[in-house]
């Protein structure tokens, strides 16, 4: 599963099969559509009919100085106009209907598959890039709807209808006139594909520029702490420069071809007058016809003359489409569990990937995983969990703490061993359901806009606010949360930014215990809190703890001082495992990080 992006400019999707798929979401809207297109032809009937009129009212009336019907003919223009523009204002108002329908069935489609996307998927793709899909190249496709499709429905029934008119009105003149439409159709073909190149590669530079933007908002704290303002300013005028450099290259397209099609469309006159003048002088047409034919050709080259607008429009998103499809082709997380022909698997389990009577026991047998195959981040890890068994996982950074608990939670499969949870293969387990049996405590706490009650329950309304309440006094959050203005309901801005650090923790804490789990999972929790949000949480980890089977990852050793166990890693592999006594008389590595800690306090303490 790789970069979306990379993968959408090397591949070749053909135009056919993208419009086949674009056309599927118009299924459920298609009588809307039908109606729109079907108001088409009157429509064009009207516009077509007003040169004639005009013949009619030059040959009829202004050459034969007789104003006999000519009053008639007037009224009969100014109601085509009518017409035309009531029918138009009926004919946009349903196919814009139909495509902001179709839109929001596409953006809807395009979240719940991103919600479905496997974890790994989000650590190849960037936010920006992807927000992008949901945003400007669905965009894109609602203009296609609104813009494109119609326009080109429209201008095909206006210029099969002038084509048929200019015929029947004199043969000769409009073969003259269509003399150079094989001209056009090559310059079209030409700009066809250099204009699909140019707006692929305008996509990609805004996910581009997205994405910068995206991280660089998000860490405005960062940036002005080591001043980045200037570099950043330098690198964003750079990706700038980027996506604005195949945007010129799109309008230099448009602009060769609007001025090509208006040479054409000149000469296409021209020829008209010339050809036209000479058959007036021998009779064979009249001065309304040679008007008429003018006016029709005006009309004829309009549509085409827009052409580049339009062409545009749907080059634009036919890039987006490929882009939009390109995401929704990408395989969707597998939450259903995988097959098991262990006889004791199925014993325990109730036919639907859920154990029966879940106590939290926990093993790893010879685990190896990696990111990036053959570079093991986990090697042969082997260790067990009793179940309401208290363990902690120490280590250097970059050990592989963290990434036991992701392959627990199964946000990634192992390359090799077992991991088992009451003797079953996690494998064998539905993801959602064993999801929900693990509360992960992060170091980092995401905190959704809305308020403190929503962001503790997290959607799930079969949780009382009386149990919200509890849960937040047991993690000592209830005293802060009822201090704030409006309390549980109290609004939290994005990211929790109106919050402090321990605040957003405290609330990490509660809304991992109202979801009762039966395994805890502490995930270098304490490590940014002060030292009396530190006591706070610990007096309510001992609570918490206590009758469940809990993980906790810290750096700060002397936080995990009362756990039953401490489980050693270095460089990926289970080195030491034992109580902090154990482990101090033993003398290795957690004696050396104990040591240096130590050290570090005590120089700490004679600086204060």
């Amino acid at each position: 599963m790789g970069n979306v992006d990379d993968e959408f400019l090397f591949q070749r999707i053909y135009d056919w099969k993208t419009l086949k798929r674009i056309w599927s979401y118009f299924s459920p809207y298609k009588s809307l559509v039908l109606a729109s297109l079907l108001i088409l032809p009157f429509i064009a009937v009207l516009q077509l009919s007003q040169p004639y009129i005009i013949k009619l009212a030059i040959d009829e009336n202004i050459v034969k100085k007789n104003l006999k019907g000519f009053n008639l003919l007037a009224l009969l223009f100014l109601g085509s106009l009518v017409g035309q523009y009531l029918l138009t204002f009926l004919q946009q108002y349903i196919l814009q209907l139909a495509g902001q329908k179709i839109i929001q069935d596409l953006r809807i489609q395009l979240f719940s598959h991103l919600q479905r996307m496997p974890y790994s998927f989000f650590d190849k793709n960037s936010v920006g890039s992807l927000v992008t899909r949901v945003t400007n190249d669905v965009e894109s496709l609602s203009e296609m709807f609104t813009a494109g499709v119609a326009g080109f429905a429209g201008d095909f029934f206006i210029l099969l209808g002038i084509v048929a008119i200019m015929l029947t009105m004199n043969v000769k003149l409009a073969l003259v006139t269509f003399t150079i439409v094989p001209l056009l159709a090559i310059i079209a073909i030409i700009f066809r594909t250099k204009s699909r190149d140019a707006n692929r590669l305008i996509r990609v530079k805004l996910s581009n520029l997205n994405s910068f933007l995206n991280e660089n908002i998000t860490g405005i704290e960062t940036v002005k702490l080591f001043n980045r303002e200037k570099k950043n300013i330098k690198e964003f005028q750079r990706i700038n420069d980027e996506y604005r450099i195949p945007n010129i290259r799109s309008v230099y397209y448009d602009a060769i071809l609007y001025a090509f099609v208006e040479l054409i469309g000149a000469i296409a006159v021209a020829l008209i007058i010339w050809f036209g003048g000479g058959q007036i002088v021998r009779q064979t047409i009249t001065f309304g016809a040679l008007v008429a034919f003018i006016e029709y050709v005006d009309k004829f080259f309009r549509p085409i003359r827009d052409l580049s607008t339009k062409y545009a429009i749907m080059q634009q998103a036919m890039a987006s489409s490929e882009r939009i499809f390109n995401l929704l082709d990408e395989k969707e997380e597998v939450y259903a569990p995988e097959p098991s022909s262990s006889p004791q698997t199925a014993s325990v389990m109730d036919g639907e990937g859920k154990l029966k009577n879940l106590q939290g026991e926990i093993i790893f047998r010879d685990v190896y995983f990696s990111y990036n195959p053959g570079d093991y981040i986990l090697k042969d890890v082997s260790f067990k969990i009793n179940p309401g068994e208290k363990i902690a996982i120490v280590g250097a950074t970059g050990g592989g703490k963290s990434t036991i608990i992701k392959l627990l939670s199964r946000f990634y499969d192992i390359d090799r061993g077992e991991v088992l949870i009451d003797g079953t293969d996690i494998r064998g387990l539905d993801k959602s359901w064993l999801r929900t049996q693990i509360s992960v405590v992060l170091q980092d706490v995401f905190l959704f806009s809305g308020d403190i009650m929503s962001n503790i329950r997290l959607g799930k309304n079969s949780i009382t606010d009386e149990e919200v309440i509890e849960a937040s006094k047991l993690v000592n959050a209830h005293r802060f949360i009822s201090n704030l203005p409006d309390g549980y309901y109290e609004t939290v801005r994005e990211r929790g930014q109106n919050l402090s650090t321990g605040e957003r923790q405290l609330l990490s804490f509660a809304r991992a215990l109202v979801f009762k789990p039966k395994v805890l999972v502490l995930d270098e929790a304490t490590s940014s809190v002060d030292t009396i949000t530190e006591t706070l949480i610990q007096d309510a980890l001992f609570k918490l703890t206590e009758g469940r089977t809990s993980i906790i990852i810290a750096h700060r050793l002397s936080t995990i001082q009362r756990v039953d166990r401490i489980i050693v890693l270095h460089k990926g592999m289970v080195r030491e495992t034992g109580t902090h006594k154990e482990l101090l008389n033993l003398r290795g590595i957690y004696y050396k990080l104990y040591q240096l800690q130590y050290k570090y306090h005590l120089e700490e303490s004679s600086i204060l």
